[in-house]
């Protein structure tokens, strides 16, 4: 197994969109053919100095069910210190599946030698993320027993390969939005009994998406860890009032006990707005980011995150973009966070957004700006923390 805790050396690990091939479902709602990159290709500069569109180097616009290209991002990742990929994993209704086929071709080819883990992410299939309609392309529902079973074995056959990553023997897995499953304390309660008839002790859960961490209804008893899943989490953790929330979640749990919580939390959940196309695009500071990113929390259940950079105005033209980053920023913040790290003896890993999300702007992969200075900027931190270390 890929152990996190091998030695004492940082493990970075990045996020893995696998929407680089043509599945029947996006034909169906967005058109024949289409994948991430024609999100990626239709771009265009907004502003003054907006690098877009984001072009791969060589035009590299890969289909993610070559082998030749999985074996080609192993080795690179590998070749600069990425320790590993942390494939979004799309788990539906009756166990319906989407974008499976990379992660299950790679699950064959031990050609493809980098360690991996999953992260279910746990939402309604929709059109939602380009700004428009909510209409649902595949729907999430999480049922009982049986389909917790159902699903537990489909990714039991992960955590056996001895690629997949571990953190003290457990595989790790993540759940994007764990407060969307409404059985959520069954259903762990239920894979943590269950994993151990396949010879695993029990499963290292942690919670990517950070929007929950500032909710009143947070509750991480279930989970080993809370993911910084940049730039969500530091950008939050900057504006909210900590205090406030903290005793939100206080009252919440109280009231849990007297079975308000659930109106309380539908009433909440009706009043906020529902994001369209009339609202306008966002510009946040990159440098501010990054101070926000080193001034965030350190706890035994926090594990750190990174992003090179992001713009999403790809997908939207309403998105929101970070305006000022380039890689030597980002090596800086990197080499900081990693320094935090030791003197606060946190996990010593760290959540990378992202190996090639392109059209929200945040990926490791080279492009025709800046070639391989990003991952040249993580090797450089990453060589400065082993040697400190």
């Amino acid at each position: 197994m890929a152990e996190i805790l091998s030695d004492n050396k940082i493990k970075t690990i990045a996020f893995y969109l696998p929407q680089y091939h043509a599945i029947p479902e996006n034909d169906k709602f967005w058109g024949k053919g289409f994948t991430e990159w024609v999100n990626t290709k239709k771009a265009t500069p907004l502003f003054e100095g907006h690098y877009q569109p984001k072009v791969p180097l060589n035009e590299n616009y890969y289909n993610l069910l070559d082998d030749n290209v999985k074996i080609w991002q192993a080795d690179l990742a590998k070749k600069y210190g990425v320790f590993g990929f942390c494939y979004y994993h799309y788990w539906f209704k009756d166990g319906k599946k989407l974008l499976e086929k990379p992660l299950e071709q790679m699950l064959k080819n031990k050609d493809v030698n980098i360690p991996f883990c999953m992260s279910w992410a746990n939402e309604n299939w929709s059109k939602r993320w380009d700004g428009g309609n909510q209409e649902i392309i595949a729907e999430q529902d999480y049922g009982t027993e049986d389909d917790w079973k159902k699903h537990l074995l489909y990714m039991v056959q992960f955590f056996k390969d001895e690629r997949y990553i571990t953190l003290n023997g457990d595989p790790v897995f993540l759940i994007y939005k764990p407060e969307e499953i409404p059985d959520l304390h069954r259903m762990v309660t239920y894979w943590q009994s269950e994993i151990k008839k396949f010879g695993f002790n029990r499963i290292c859960l942690m919670i990517q998406n950070s929007g929950w961490y500032f909710s009143p209804s947070y509750n991480d008893r279930d989970f080993d860890y809370q993911i910084k899943f940049e730039p969500y989490f530091s950008k939050q953790y900057a504006e909210k009032d900590l205090n406030k929330i903290k005793h939100l979640q206080v009252a919440y749990q109280i009231l849990k006990k007297v079975r308000l919580e659930k109106p309380i939390y539908e009433f909440v959940k009706s009043r906020k707005k529902v994001s369209g196309n009339d609202k306008p695009l966002s510009i946040f500071s990159y440098d501010k980011e990054c101070e926000d990113i080193l001034n965030g929390p350190h706890s035994k259940k926090i594990v750190q995150g990174l992003f090179t950079d992001w713009d999403n105005t790809a997908r939207r033209k309403n998105g929101f973009v970070f305006k000022g980053g380039n890689p030597e920023k980002f090596g800086k913040c990197a080499k900081n966070l990693f320094n935090q790290m030791r003197e606060e003896d946190d996990l010593p890993l760290v959540f990378i957004n992202a190996w090639n999300e392109w059209a929200e702007g945040a990926y490791l992969e080279p492009d025709e700006k800046h070639g391989y200075a990003y991952l040249e900027q993580l090797q450089l931190a990453i060589k400065y923390y082993n040697k400190e270390n």
